[in-house]
């Protein structure tokens, strides 16, 4: 009997070494992995912190949440863009002067995107005035239809998209849709489905089952993007869903803000779109008449800007940045979440301190209930600094829009939150003109209907402070 308890006493003693150097070499693992290939330095401390102390724990979220495998597949495939820049540099570029030069040329070395003149671009509001128009668009395609929505429900508005896109392939042009694989429906998306099933190639951004496929979860293709026939585009941020078509008065009814674009800037958008056709299905469809030569529409200059968590990070941020430390005279910023990093607040806050007047334009009651408890604390500081907060009444204004100066706009489809300056797929447009800038600006002052105080906010009693401070750890994720 003695002898049996001592082989077991042995054996429970090799098996827990045995853990003990698993353990140990999960943490050592995570360390050197998380020390050289994460840049955030908090997120580094936070995932090496939490694998020392919960090593098989750690190790395993480590592993689906904190290794970056889409920056790793978007390298290995950035060299097999043959489209890239090939059809650009026939385009009029433009030449930005004044003191907005250092803005222009910093954003044309990061996106390696020219600013291309001869553009016209329309403002149009809500899926009352957007929906007829794009799907005229649709209906007139003889080529192409290029179509990315985060958002592409089931509904009256998406059976009549689904329609016009069917209608298009049966017409023989190339049909291709790509939409999120959370924001239309992880479980089951019946339009994709649809398409399917009448022979138009359509894909689910980042989407799957599979277990080690997980992480990709968090990363969602947020933008908006539609080109027919490489003439005519659209982007901004409306979805497609009957909740945008005001006159029919959903349940939840949602306004927002949506571009027609024409002349050369289309190229641009339509290389937006190929890369992440390419990037989600590998298809290469690059064409010539894809990118068919475009008549000079109008004397707007614009520019598409690309940010993901792959290899364009973070620079609708950086443009965006970029312009706070250039105005002088005004930050105008519409936008239905707001809750950007202390880095993004600060230069915000700086531009306020110069004696730049900054108004930020928020809805009184987002669709994100989490999202306004939490912003109660990030706007603290930048109110402190002379930022201006004002809340806009209902119905949600899911609208994104940027002015500096009454000169540049920035147009889209990217939040002024965490999760859409960092983790989400976006597109957004500038444009440099005076006239367009001058019509987008007054638009969003016509929205600063209750302004937002200090006093307002330090008068909150105990628990709702307790409340929006732990949700505000929330912010990346939001």
């Amino acid at each position: 009997m003695q002898f049996l308890y001592t082989n077991q006493f042995l054996y429970d003693l090799q098996q827990n070494w045995l853990l003990a150097i698993l353990r140990l070499a999960l943490v050592i693992g995570v360390t050197m992995h998380g020390l050289m290939h994460i840049r955030d330095t908090r997120a580094a401390i936070g995932w090496i912190g939490l694998t020392w102390l919960m090593p098989i724990t750690g190790f395993v979220l480590y592993c689906m949440f904190g290794i970056n495998r889409v920056v790793r597949r978007a390298q290995k495939m950035v060299n097999q863009r043959p489209w890239q820049k090939r059809f650009l540099p026939n385009l009029d570029l433009y030449s930005v002067k004044g003191h907005f030069y250092p803005l222009s040329q910093t954003v044309q070395g990061f996106t390696n995107r020219p600013l291309l003149t001869g553009n016209n671009v329309k403002m149009l509001h809500n899926g009352d005035e957007a929906y007829p128009i794009m799907l005229n668009a649709i209906h007139s395609a003889k080529n192409a239809v290029f179509l990315c929505s985060y958002i592409l429900r089931n509904d009256d508005v998406g059976k009549a998209f689904a329609e016009a896109l069917i209608a298009a392939h049966n017409r023989g042009a190339l049909v291709r849709v790509l939409v999120d694989g959370i924001g239309s429906g992880y479980f089951y998306c019946p339009i994709v489905k649809r398409l399917r099933k009448h022979g138009i190639k359509a894909d689910r951004f980042m989407h799957s089952f599979l277990p080690w496929r997980m992480p990709f979860i968090n990363l969602r293709t947020h933008k908006k993007i539609l080109v027919v026939d490489g003439r005519v585009g659209f982007i901004g941020g409306l979805n497609i869903a009957n909740e945008n078509m005001l006159s029919k008065k959903p349940k939840h009814p949602v306004s927002d803000t949506h571009f027609k674009l024409t002349g050369s800037i289309v190229h641009e958008l339509t290389e937006a779109f190929l890369q992440d056709w390419f990037f989600i299905t590998g298809e290469d469809i690059n064409k010539d008449k894809f990118f068919p030569k475009t008549k000079s529409d109008g004397h707007m200059n614009c520019r598409i800007v690309t940010a993901g968590p792959d290899t364009d990070m973070e620079k609708i941020k950086y443009t965006m940045m970029q312009a706070f430390s250039l105005a002088r005279e005004s930050v105008r910023i519409m936008t239905p979440y707001f809750l950007p990093d202390d880095r993004f607040l600060s230069i915000l806050s700086i531009a306020a301190i110069r004696g730049v007047k900054v108004d930020i334009v928020i809805p009184k009651h987002s669709n994100q209930r989490l999202v306004d408890w939490a912003r109660n604390i990030n706007n603290q500081l930048p109110m402190q600094l002379g930022c201006k907060f004002w809340l806009s009444n209902p119905p949600f204004n899911h609208s994104k829009l940027m002015v500096i100066d009454r000169t540049w706009s920035f147009v889209g489809s990217s939040n002024i939150d965490m999760r859409s300056l960092r983790l989400n797929f976006e597109i957004n447009m500038e444009v440099y003109n005076d006239e367009f800038s001058q019509k987008l600006d007054d638009y969003i002052c016509s929205y600063r209907h209750i302004p937002l105080s200090l006093e307002e906010l330090d008068n909150r009693n105990f628990l709702k402070k307790m409340r929006d401070s732990t949700i505000r750890l929330l912010l990346p994720y939001l």
